[in-house]
């Protein structure tokens, strides 16, 4: 769906002949709202990979939220949370990111695989971080490394969705890498990696497509310029084994608007040779919508609400303005964008355990913020091809929240069970003029009185 003005709207529906669904007008603020759907007029399928996930290494995410234990008293499938896992069933999820994140880029896969009592304990990347300096010591300083690839893929199977993972670029090397892959996906009895996963207990290979080529390389990933970046990624992705499964390869993307970042990757993975922009499946985005100080996730005026929902409104402008910087060297634009970091980020207070790092309580606010980016990536399900909402449980825009037996689903499920039925679905453009709000300042907003 799209905003076009009326003359585009009637020149498009004469030449077209388009059918077109008009939506009563609605009065909104004094004003009229016109909607009209072009329904032979699609942009795209929209890719249940839109409706994805994130689970990081950080805070309550993995331990206490999806991690639980075998041995534990609350109810759990193999050491996973039964009720997380029955809840993710009713999404219908397609894929999840992991193990980062930040801490991708600190990762050594081989601590996370053997048996569990003989796996090392490592310092967390998080560790130096403000708000864990109090927090008493636990999984969030002092990674025990009890959750690993084995029961990750545990995890997507029981909840039936594709693995998506991080690799470690910054402190880990490009041999690293593809043993990582081989150890997922080579069939036992071909590789000794491939025996050592079935020795574990998992003959049959992970098919692990999704690889992430290292996290936020601008910064946590390892502070690259882009053009030390491009050079990185070609040396990670050259001559991967892939045991007949074609690789789905994601690069780190912008910090939001930085469109230098994206043009001058683009320049430097092609500037040898065009062809390796083809070796690039993805370019991953990523945005927050934060309350810059102006209280918690549960402290908020009107005017904030507003401003808050005009920010998350500005990933339209990041989608179309990377779209077109893309374009520049992929004119066919055979890269899509991945968003595989998003929400609403909001300072501390309203965790549920001391020591969930960047944990926050939801409301209604957040639910709306959810809605509107969901409708932003419909819109360019031409363009977005995977986004990932961080995180899952216990950080940030989560879906659900969990201490010890206790388990909570926020609003923010609520918004991605409605939307799950778009799944699949085709989206069709749409006519649309509405109003601006006016918040408790009297003043009018950036956000339109009604959402499309």
């Amino acid at each position: 769906m799209k905003p076009i003005n009326r003359r585009q709207f009637i020149q498009r529906s004469a030449v077209a002949g388009a059918a077109v669904f008009a939506v009563p007008t609605v009065r909104a603020a004094g004003s009229e709202t016109e909607i009209k759907v072009l329904l032979n007029e699609p942009i795209g399928t929209i890719s249940p990979d839109l409706y994805g996930h994130f689970t990081e290494h950080i805070g309550g995410v993995i331990y206490d939220g999806i991690w639980v234990g075998e041995d534990s008293k609350v109810p759990n499938q193999g050491g996973i949370r039964t009720a997380l896992v029955e809840h993710m069933r009713r999404l219908k999820p397609s894929v999840v990111r992991w193990p980062g994140g930040c801490f991708a880029d600190s990762y050594n896969w081989r601590d996370g695989i053997g048996p569990r009592a003989q796996r090392p304990r490592r310092t967390n990347f998080w560790i130096n971080d403000g708000f864990l300096q109090s927090a008493p010591d636990g999984p969030a300083k002092y990674e025990p490394n009890q959750f690993g690839t084995n029961e990750f893929m545990h995890f997507c199977r029981l909840i039936g969705a594709q693995p998506y993972l991080a690799t470690n670029l910054r402190s880990n090397t490009a041999r690293d890498f593809y043993e990582w892959v081989e150890y997922c996906n080579a069939p036992a009895g071909q590789t000794t990696l491939g025996d050592q996963r079935a020795s574990l207990g998992d003959k049959e290979p992970f098919g692990v497509r999704f690889w992430g080529v290292g996290n936020e390389s601008w910064g946590c990933g390892g502070n690259f310029t882009p053009e030390e970046y491009a050079t990185e990624f070609r040396r990670f992705t050259a001559w991967v084994p892939n045991f007949g499964l074609p690789l789905a390869f994601i690069g780190s993307g912008p910090n939001g608007g930085d469109l230098d970042w994206t043009r001058k990757f683009f320049a430097g993975l092609g500037q040898r040779d065009r062809g390796l922009i083809n070796s690039l499946y993805g370019w991953a985005l990523h945005y927050y919508c934060g309350t810059a100080g102006k209280g918690d996730a549960i402290d908020f005026t009107v005017a904030d609400w507003y401003e808050l929902l005009g920010k998350a409104l500005h990933m339209e402008k990041l989608i179309q303005q990377h779209w077109a910087a893309m374009g520049e060297l992929d004119p066919r634009h055979r890269v899509k964008l991945i968003v595989d970091e998003w929400g609403a980020w909001h300072r501390p207070g309203t965790q549920v355990e001391r020591w969930h790092l960047f944990g926050q309580t939801s409301t209604m606010r957040d639910a709306l913020i959810a809605a509107l980016t969901l409708d932003i990536f419909n819109r360019h399900a031409d363009k977005v091809a995977m986004a990932n909402v961080a995180q899952l449980i216990n950080n940030l825009h989560s879906l659900f929240l969990a201490s010890g037996d206790k388990f909570f689903a926020t609003p923010n499920f609520h918004i991605f069970e409605m939307y799950s039925a778009h799944h699949n679905g085709k989206s069709v453009w749409t006519v649309f003029g509405v109003p601006e709000v006016s918040t408790d300042s009297g003043k009018p907003s950036s956000v339109p009185a009604l959402a499309v």
